[in-house]
């Protein structure tokens, strides 16, 4: 019996009420996403600043801001803060990432506007205690000590080095081992003063309510919040990322009997007409277990242990990485294989099945990841501080569903011809890997 060839299959319809976009007096901007189906209320706060904008020897001020902005506030000590949220059994928490901040708030609805006026009091009225301040460098500086006996995360500070040069997106969000033990407070304080503004900030909600009770939420808790100074200007504002880099090779020696095979490209970020075909490639590449990598080099081969492939979403630019851990007694062979397995996407056009396989695969992770209300108050929230808008969560799923074998192969010419590598492992190894190389490039 014959079967048809699979057909791509147009996403269905959202179910629940589109956001809804709001600018307040003061600047905030509000998105409001009514969703009744359960009685939990989700928000994310997002700063429209990051650890990019951090200057070489301020490295680690947003994280140390972030991480020290819930010990304590003009009216709350770090335990009272703590102890409001525990009674409340909510969720409370901060990241940082290289192109914006975000705070994550969960309740049940009769409770949100206490955790909102919680959260606006920590935006609002931080005083970063010296003793928690120091607490959370120690912790950073273990962590990035950490770091340096891991070899994938070796082998990736590497990469990101020589991909990103001296821009922010180079190092860790923590910081850096150089910069962290000369950050004091009033250098905090300052970074805080020059972020946190509420003209940077946007509130983006979703759960069981009213749009109206939302915006009354929002007004009451942050209304009236105005910037105390002028609108500072930033020490090293989001610069242009440098030019794409020339192909490299770069080596660290580790005694792990671990070897790390890294291979990464220098490509468009999320405003790139670019960005959806690489997310397709992406994960053609790396995502899950039916991956090509996952297939070629690990089920069928046996080459590798750990095999996948990440592109992150950033605003200015990304990198498209591909990695395999293996044996030392594998490594050459997993390298070639690694290799030529990216080196043929822009040799010859993936199969109009495939790509339709990956369409489907691609907006059914997309559409999962929007079943709760923290998913889609993140969701809107992200998508307006990279600047896109709301418009893009649509307009995502109509780029997926447009794209073509030969779409794809174009971007993968153009952005997927000459990898960067950066390979960790024992001494002997390196020198094999080495002279393996020098016959592929």
């Amino acid at each position: 019996m014959r079967v048809p060839p699979l057909k791509p299959v147009p996403p269905s319809p959202r179910c629940s009420p589109h956001p809804q976009y709001h600018r307040l007096a003061n600047g905030i901007t509000a998105i409001v996403t009514p969703n009744l189906g359960a009685d939990i209320v989700a928000a994310r706060l997002f700063l429209r600043a990051g650890s990019a904008e951090e200057a070489p020897e301020e490295r680690g001020l947003a994280h140390l801001m972030t991480a020290t902005l819930t010990k304590g506030t003009a009216q709350r000590s770090a335990l009272a803060l703590a102890t409001a949220v525990e009674s409340l059994g909510v969720g409370f928490g901060i990241d940082v990432t290289h192109d914006y901040w975000v705070m994550s708030l969960k309740a049940v609805g009769e409770d949100f506007p206490t955790v909102l006026n919680l959260a606006a009091e920590v935006l609002r009225s931080p005083t970063f205690p010296e003793a928690e301040l120091e607490l959370e460098r120690r912790m950073a500086l273990h962590l990035l000590q950490s770091q340096r006996e891991q070899v994938f995360s070796l082998a990736l500070n590497s990469l990101n080095g020589a991909l990103y040069g001296s821009h922010g997106y180079s190092h860790s969000s923590v910081g850096s081992v150089a910069s962290l033990p000369h950050l004091d407070r009033a250098q905090v304080q300052a970074f805080y003063d020059r972020q946190v503004r509420p003209e940077q900030l946007i509130v983006s909600l979703a759960g069981n309510f009213t749009t109206e009770q939302a915006l009354a939420w929002v007004e009451a808790s942050l209304g009236d919040w105005r910037s105390a100074a002028p609108q500072a200007t930033l020490a090293n504002p989001n610069l242009p990322l440098p030019p794409p880099p020339p192909p490299q090779w770069l080596t660290q020696v580790h005694p792990s009997q671990q070897v790390m095979l890294m291979l990464g490209y220098r490509v468009p970020g999320v405003m790139d007409p670019a960005y959806v075909p690489l997310k397709l490639l992406c994960a053609y590449l790396g995502n899950g277990m039916s991956s090509h990598l996952f297939v070629q080099l690990r089920e069928r081969q046996g080459l590798a242990y750990d095999v996948s492939a990440f592109y992150p979403t950033r605003a200015l630019g990304s990198a498209l990485v591909a990695y395999g851990g293996t044996a030392p007694e594998k490594a050459p062979i997993a390298l070639r294989a690694l290799h030529r397995e990216l080196h043929t996407l822009s040799q010859e056009p993936l199969t109009a099945a495939v790509v339709a396989n990956l369409q489907r695969k691609v907006l059914g992770q997309y559409l999962l990841g929007q079943q709760t209300n923290e998913q889609l108050a993140h969701l809107f929230g992200w998508y307006e501080v990279l600047g896109l808008g709301l418009g893009f969560d649509q307009t995502f799923q109509d780029r997926v569903m447009a794209q073509t074998a030969a779409a794809l192969w174009t971007v993968a010419q153009t952005h997927l011809q000459a990898p960067l590598v950066s390979v960790v492992g024992p001494e002997a190894t390196i020198e094999m890997l080495t002279a393996a190389w020098a016959t592929m490039s």
